[in-house]
């Protein structure tokens, strides 16, 4: 198999207490502006090569550095330390409506956010009457996205994003939104980007979708990996965690 994203030590580094810069001396003196004892690493260490069509699951706790870890190997975060390679396009359904403008219909919109991620005209042309139909959107397509549901904002997100063919698709939680009918087909289409040899990284807290569509597991503790196996192994690692600390 091939290497499609390789990690290398990679960390980033936050502050707990940001304040807003007030002046442009703020700005070009960054140490002013926040104390070094409200540093913190969110991701530190994390060293990892997923393979073309591997399904791995990042398990771990609230706040423990898996969101900010997909990010890293999305390209919206960078590094402070390490690095990482991702080797092929990459569909990043993180925070689905992030790219959708407001004051813009549904209709504008899809060709909008497909369009950023590489579709041409002619191809969001084709793929048009499936991503309406699939978000069940048709009789508001020319209505102004702010005015949508926030059900059906994720339905359209979910929808495009799924739409775009990338080998590689990064899922943060957004398997649990809809209704049940709305998660029933979400699961099909999972299950279709896999059985064409996708990569999938997928955070959830549902220990059943990590079941069902993972075979590897990272266990994300305290911002590094603690565990690298089977999505049971680092499940059940983590469960033991969650079992100790409330003893």
């Amino acid at each position: 198999m091939q290497p499609v994203i390789v990690a290398d030590n990679l960390g980033i580094q936050f502050h707990r207490n940001r304040r807003r810069r007030l002046s442009i001396r703020e700005i070009i003196f960054q140490q002013r502006m926040t104390a070094a004892g409200d540093q913190f690493w969110a991701v530190r260490n994390a060293s990892f090569t997923v393979q073309q069509g591997e399904a791995v699951g990042l398990v771990g706790a609230n706040g423990h550095g898996k969101s900010t870890l997909l990010k890293l190997v999305a390209g919206v975060l960078l590094p402070d330390e390490g690095t990482v390679t991702v080797d092929g396009g990459v569909a990043p359904m993180i925070e689905l409506t992030a790219g959708f403008v407001p004051e813009l219909s549904a209709r504008d919109n899809i060709y909008l956010t497909a369009g950023f991620h590489g579709l041409t005209k002619a191809q969001i042309d084709d793929r048009f009457d499936e991503i309406v139909d699939f978000a069940e959107i048709r009789d508001f397509l020319d209505t102004p996205f702010r005015h949508f549901s926030s059900g059906m904002k994720v339905r359209l997100g979910f929808s495009v994003m799924t739409s775009i063919e990338e080998p590689i698709v990064l899922v943060d939680e957004v398997l649990a939104v809809g209704d049940r009918n709305f998660k029933d087909k979400c699961y099909r289409r999972m299950e279709s980007l896999l059985s064409d040899n996708r990569t999938l990284f997928l955070v959830s807290h549902n220990e059943e979708d990590l079941r069902r569509f993972c075979t590897r597991g990272l266990y994300v503790r305290q911002g590094e990996i603690a565990c690298d196996s089977t999505v049971h192994d680092a499940l059940d690692l983590y469960n033991e965690d969650m079992d100790r600390k409330q003893q």
